[in-house]
C-alpha cells in the first residue's frame, strides 16, 4: 500500500507542476477571471473524472469504454500543457541566464513582461496543434480507415499465385467500439478490396468474449473466395483482467476462440492450412501469440511440423517481435509474415515516401508497414480498431492488401 501511496504522490506532484506552469500562460495573456476559472474547472473535472472512473470500475472489467475516454481526455489536454511547460520553462531559463550575464536596466521589467506575453501567445498557438489533433483523433481519426496496397515479389512463388491478393486486418479490439455505422463502413471497405484470401492477425477483443456479441453480425459478412483465416493476439487470452475463479478465465478463452467460426474464420492454433489454386499450393501457418515481454504461447515448430521446407510459406504471428527474434533467420524460410499488435501506438506522423515517426519505433524495430530482410518480408498492420487511447492521431486504422508477384524486383 505504501508503494502505491508514494507513486500517487509522485504523479500528483508532476501533474500539479505541469498544471501550475501551464496556467501561467493563461495568466500572462488574459486578465479575464471567467477564462481563468474555466481553465481551472475543466482541468479539475478531467482529473476527477479519471480518478472516479478508476476507482468505480472493478478490475474484473478491464479497460472499459468509459476508462478509455477518461484517459483519452486527460492525454488530449495534458500533452498540450506539456508543450506550454517546455516553452515557458525554456523562456524562464533564458531570462535567468540573461539576468546573470547582464546588468538590469530600469526598463527591463516592462520589456520582460512584453516578451513573456509574446512567448506565451506563441506557446498557446503551438499547443493548440496537438490539442486539435487529439480531438480529431477521438471524434473521427479512429474511423479514418486507410487501404494500403503492396506488391511483393518472390522468385519461388508458385506460378498459379502470381497476382494472388491477400487482405490483412488486425487488432479489431471490439471492446472499444461504440459506433456501429462507422464500423460497418470499415467492414464494407474491407469487402470492396475483393481479395482472394482474408487473414486476421489477432486481438479480436480487449479482454472478454462478450465484447464481440454486438459485432458478430457485422464481421460475419466479410468474404473471400479462398477463405478467411485467423490467429490469436495477446489480448485474446484474458490476461489483463482479474477473474473471480481460474475456471472463468478458461471458459472465457474458449469463448474467444469460438467467436472465430461464428464470423466465418478458421482459427489456426499452431497449425497450418494449404491454399490450393490450379493444382498448386502455398502453406498458410498460424501461431498462437508469441511476443517479447508478452505471452509466448506460440510454438513455431509445432505449427510447421507438417509443412515441407520447400513449400511457399505465409506465416501469421500477432507480435512482430516474434519475426525479429525467431522467424526472420529461421532455416525453414518463412517467405512472408503478417503481424499487427503495435497499432503504431495510434499516434505519430506519417508523410508517405518522405517521413514517418511514432513513439512505437522505440519499442519495436518493425512497428508499421512492410519490411524486408534476407529476402523475407513482414508486414506490420497498424490495426483496424483502437485500444487504451480512444482515437488515432496520424497513424490511421489500416486495411492491408498484398499482391503476391512472381519475380525478383522489389523496387
Amino acid at each position: 500500500m505504501s508503494r502505491w501511496i508514494i507513486t500517487i504522490i509522485i504523479f500528483s506532484a508532476i501533474f500539479l507542476f505541469v498544471e501550475i506552469y501551464a496556467f501561467q500562460v493563461i495568466k500572462t495573456i488574459t486578465r479575464s477571471r471567467i477564462i481563468k476559472w474555466v481553465w481551472i474547472l475543466v482541468s479539475l473535472a478531467i482529473y476527477v473524472n479519471l480518478v472516479y472512473t478508476i476507482f468505480s470500475t472493478p478490475r474484473s472489467a478491464g479497460q472499459t469504454v468509459g476508462f478509455q475516454l477518461a484517459a483519452g481526455l486527460l492525454l488530449t489536454f495534458l500533452i498540450p500543457k506539456l508543450i506550454l511547460l517546455l516553452i515557458m520553462f525554456g523562456e524562464d531559463i533564458f531570462r535567468v541566464i540573461r539576468k546573470l550575464f547582464s546588468m538590469a536596466s530600469s526598463g527591463e521589467t516592462e520589456v520582460f513582461a512584453s516578451r513573456r506575453a509574446f512567448v506565451a501567445k506563441i506557446a498557446l498557438g503551438i499547443a493548440a496543434i496537438p490539442f486539435m489533433s487529439f480531438m480529431y483523433g477521438i471524434v473521427q481519426g479512429r474511423y479514418n480507415y486507410k487501404v494500403l496496397k503492396y506488391q511483393v515479389f518472390f522468385e519461388d512463388l508458385p506460378d498459379a499465385f502470381d497476382g494472388f491478393t491477400i487482405t490483412q486486418i488486425s487488432d479489431i479490439h471490439s471492446g472499444s467500439f461504440t459506433n456501429k455505422e462507422k464500423i460497418q463502413y470499415g467492414v464494407d471497405l474491407i469487402n470492396e478490396q475483393n481479395s482472394d484470401l482474408m487473414l486476421f492477425t489477432g486481438d479480436i477483443v480487449n479482454n472478454k468474449a462478450d465484447e464481440m456479441d454486438d459485432w458478430i453480425d457485422v464481421f460475419k459478412d466479410l468474404n473471400a473466395p479462398y477463405g478467411k483465416y485467423s490467429i490469436l493476439g495477446n489480448h485474446d487470452y484474458g490476461d489483463y483482467v482479474e477473474w473471480e475463479k481460474p475456471e472463468d478465465k478458461v471458459a472465457n478463452f474458449q469463448a474467444v476462440k469460438d467467436i472465430h467460426p461464428k464470423i466465418g474464420f478458421d482459427l489456426l492454433l499452431d497449425e497450418h492450412r494449404y491454399i490450393e489454386k490450379d493444382g498448386q499450393k502455398l502453406a498458410l501457418i498460424g501461431v498462437e501469440n508469441w511476443g517479447k515481454g508478452f505471452n509466448q504461447a506460440g510454438d513455431l515448430s509445432r505449427a510447421s511440423r507438417l509443412v515441407d521446407k520447400n513449400d511457399f510459406k505465409i506465416l501469421m504471428s500477432h507480435d512482430p517481435s516474434h519475426w525479429e527474434y525467431q522467424v526472420k533467420e529461421d532455416d525453414f524460410n518463412y517467405h512472408l509474415t503478417l503481424s499487427g499488435h503495435t497499432h503504431g501506438l495510434q499516434m505519430g506522423i506519417e508523410i508517405p515516401g518522405f517521413f514517418r515517426w511514432s513513439p512505437s519505433q522505440y519499442v519495436y524495430k518493425q512497428w508499421a508497414g512492410l519490411y524486408n530482410e534476407f529476402g523475407r518480408f513482414i508486414n506490420v498492420n497498424r490495426g483496424f480498431g483502437y485500444h487504451a487511447f480512444p482515437g488515432r492521431v496520424g497513424i490511421w486504422p489500416e486495411i492491408t492488401v498484398i499482391e503476391l508477384k512472381k519475380g525478383i524486383n522489389n523496387a
